[in-house]
């Protein structure tokens, strides 16, 4: 009875009068179906749910759309299917930016839930449409979800359908929607393997890695190990230390700041031949500029140097060097 009193006045509380009272029954939705019984779930629930997606408000609307990730878990894949499915490709479309916004954020947790089928079919679409959303909010949220979104797709499906946008984002009029990108972008490295990797993404990284706003560059570089895994660090070293090297010397200090907290990593990776012929005079280049961030990140990036190369290599590589630099000052 006490069961059915609660159902009975949270049922309510989604009808009430207030906007502000609608949301915050609206924002608990997934929290309380994961106490209700089956049986309810389906009628009373979904009953509740359905209403809640057609309310007037988009405030009310948008907090619906969080409670279908959670209600897809809860329901078996025919009923999320049959009740969840049509409810989200509606809502991709909503003429409110923020109920996009919503879904753009959450579509990927639904694939899962209704099976490769209906994800192909519906909402590969419907992401597709997000990720070319005239908002550029919701571009955003859609952008920095392609990673995860590729990942419950095929290599050949991520190629066919998400790759395009991911073209079309990277040259995005918003340098907030190119951020997003640049932020889980070299993550599809491994989804997509080396032949699309190298034919269809360096091009991408590339254009990222040369952005005007620093923000941009600094996501690219801080990932460039999970391209280094899947295509290895020759080719990595052919197509994007150029690319790097001429960041060391961007205007932004961030960016050079960026690159010299990367070094040890892309040292360890380059070896120690490689390392001293195309990024050593840089590295003692740095400790001559004229940020203090830079000069001491430079400082600490010579004592991890020495600890990866070794005691021999500092004594013949740093300290001379640095000695001299003492001398002239």
């Amino acid at each position: 009875m006490l069961k059915a009193e609660l159902r009975t006045i949270y049922s309510h509380l989604c009808q009430d009068d207030m906007p502000m009272v609608r949301r915050s029954a609206s924002t608990n939705l997934g929290k309380f179906a994961a106490t209700v019984e089956p049986a309810h779930l389906k009628t009373e629930i979904m009953q509740i749910f359905e209403d809640l997606t057609q309310d007037d408000q988009d405030s009310v609307r948008l907090l619906a759309v969080e409670g279908c990730a959670a209600l897809g878990k809860l329901l078996e894949p025919q009923d999320c299917i049959a009740h969840i499915l049509p409810v989200i490709v509606i809502f991709s479309q909503d003429k409110s930016w923020r109920v996009r916004y919503m879904v753009a954020n959450q579509l990927y947790e639904l694939c899962e839930a209704v099976g490769p089928e209906p994800t192909k079919t519906d909402l590969v679409p419907a992401y597709v449409r997000l990720l070319r959303d005239n908002e550029a909010e919701v571009r955003i949220a859609a952008a920095g979800k392609v990673t995860k979104f590729s990942r419950i797709l095929s290599p050949e499906l991520a190629v066919q359908h998400i790759l395009p946008c991911v073209k079309e984002l990277s040259s995005d009029s918003s340098q907030h929607v190119r951020s997003a990108l640049a932020s889980v972008i070299m993550g599809m490295a491994p989804v997509l393997g080396k032949d699309s990797t190298i034919d269809q993404l360096l091009p991408i990284f590339l254009s990222l890695l040369k952005d005007e706003f620093p923000d941009v560059c600094l996501n690219i570089i801080s990932k460039l190990d999970q391209v280094n895994q899947v295509i290895g660090i020759d080719l990595l070293s052919q197509s994007l230390l150029p690319a790097i090297v001429e960041l060391a010397e961007d205007r932004h200090w961030r960016v050079r700041l960026a690159i010299i907290e990367y070094i040890p990593l892309l040292a360890s990776q380059l070896g120690v031949g490689f390392f001293d012929d195309k990024l050593g005079a840089l590295c003692m280049q740095w400790l001559q500029d004229k940020v203090y961030s830079i000069r001491e990140a430079a400082a600490n990036n010579l004592k991890r140097l020495a600890e990866e190369f070794g005691p021999d290599w500092a004594m013949q590589h740093i300290v001379p060097q640095a000695l001299c630099k003492h001398l002239m000052h």
